[in-house]
């Protein structure tokens, strides 16, 4: 399996993974433009795509949805929800006929020889998911726009080999920074995102000895920083109740404007 971060943070939001057999994105919140460049860059081709996985309908998850879907005609996958908030938003334009597939939390999807399971999240949307990908034996997952992480949750990212995980906020910057009062109060909120060191704490739930690559994603622009989101997410682990350091994985950040590194697991 393949995965790579095109682009990740509160700007846009736009994922590929893939087999040799498959190629799929999970979000098109970037321009259609620079998700080309990206998937090129990966030595693949936008007509190779087997389908969009969208997690919810917010701008920085979608904006490049329309474009994509009228020039290539690529099968987008989202929840019922999702589906009908994307269909009324105005700036995406008509969708082409039949390019919605209906998916439901908990029930897989099996493209060739990837199978995909949506799951529950918590946040903002009418019917947010994460996504969980296995083939081969591999599993990955892709989790962000979380207001909160339960027991639920945590079994639906154990035994991972590869993750990218939402480290969206550093509570003190956004306590003292410039968002209005009631914005502070939605990020914060349980329908809102999972700050650094609540990242840190999930993560604690979850390593094992065989986790191979892990990836924060979904940085705030004004709320958080690279170095920091990946120091107080390290601390968390170093420090908390659980068997490792952050020092036994390979943790990285993924980058907001540009291709991350992709990685063959």
């Amino acid at each position: 399996m393949k995965m790579c971060s095109i682009a990740s943070g509160s700007s846009g939001n736009c994922i590929f993974i893939g087999t040799d057999e498959a190629s799929f994105l999970v979000d098109a919140g970037i321009s259609g433009k620079r998700v080309i460049q990206g998937v090129e860059s990966l030595d693949r081709r936008m007509e190779e795509l087997d389908g969009i996985f969208v997690t919810h309908e917010h701008s920085d998850h979608i904006k490049g949805l329309g474009v994509l879907a009228r020039k290539f005609g690529i099968p987008i996958y989202a929840t019922r929800g999702t589906i009908e908030e994307i269909e009324r938003t105005k700036p995406i334009g008509k969708m082409p006929e039949g390019i919605f597939h209906e998916i439901e939390p908990d029930r897989d999807t099996t493209i060739k020889d990837m199978t995909i399971h949506p799951f529950r999240i918590s946040h903002d949307a009418a019917q947010p998911v994460g996504y969980r990908f296995e083939s081969g034996g591999k599993k990955a997952a892709i989790a962000t726009d979380m207001g909160y992480y339960d027991e639920y949750i945590v079994e639906q990212l154990s035994g991972l080999d590869t993750l990218l995980l939402e480290s969206n906020h550093d509570l003190r910057m956004l306590e003292v920074g410039r968002y209005p009062y009631y914005l502070k109060q939605r990020i914060a909120s349980n329908r809102g995102h999972l700050s650094n060191e609540t990242a840190g704490q999930l993560l604690c739930r979850i390593l094992h000895d065989h986790m191979g690559r892990i990836f924060l994603g979904h940085l705030s622009q004004e709320n958080n920083y690279e170095r920091l989101a990946f120091e107080t997410v390290c601390s968390e682990i170093t420090m908390g109740d659980n068997p490792y350091k952050a020092a036994d994985f390979h943790i990285s950040v993924a980058h907001r404007d540009l291709v991350s590194e992709a990685i063959d697991f």
